[in-house]
Parts: structure tokens; sequence; C-alpha cells
């Protein structure tokens, strides 16, 4: 599992793969100057839920990965997190499958 650090004290998990895509797109809008929400559903087996993070080059943010290997990229994944972002509710983040079936659920 990955962890995204977020701030000087917020921490969540992510698996490597989704971390990877999520890092890509999040990086692709701040390069930009482009300030974002990040969204997500937590798993009922952690509590539930959703989280929103506001994203902007203000907030200390990093990425921190327990493989050793970055995993292969897919395209549409980051395409349709990107895509996501073109929204008024930010970046929702999804799992690979919901990517490739061309759902974007938030």
């Amino acid at each position: 599992m990955g962890t995204l650090l977020y701030g000087s004290a917020q921490e969540y998990e992510f698996d490597d793969r989704t971390l990877a895509h999520v890092k890509i797109a999040v990086v692709t809008k701040l390069r930009r100057h482009e300030s974002f929400l990040l969204n997500w559903q937590v798993p009922a087996e952690q509590g539930g839920g959703r989280i929103s993070l506001w994203i902007s080059h203000e907030v200390p943010l990093a990425f921190l990965f327990a493989g050793s290997r970055p995993p292969a990229l897919n395209e549409r994944w980051m395409e349709a997190l990107l895509h996501s972002s073109q929204r008024t509710g930010g970046i929702v983040v999804m799992r690979e499958e919901e990517a490739e079936a061309g759902r974007i659920d938030e």
C-alpha cells in the first residue's frame, strides 16, 4: 500500500497502482497551476464515507510507494482521472475497471 501525505499530518492509503495514476493526474493539474478537489470513497471495511481534499500549490503533498518499481501506467485510466477533473467536483479517484468501462461517478 502506498500513502498520500497531505498537509503536515494527513495520511491516506491507496494501492501503489492507483496512487501512481492519481499522482500523474495531480501533478498534471498542478503543473498547469490549477487547484482542484481530489475525491474518493472510503471502503466500507475502513468505515465508509467519502473524502474530498482541496489540492493546491500551498498545501504540501507527497506520494509514498511501498513497492520499489513503478507500475505500468494505463493511459485510459489517467485520461479518465483528468477528464473527471474538468467537472466542478474535481478529480474522482476511480478503480481501473471503472475507467476502462467509461464510468465516471462521484
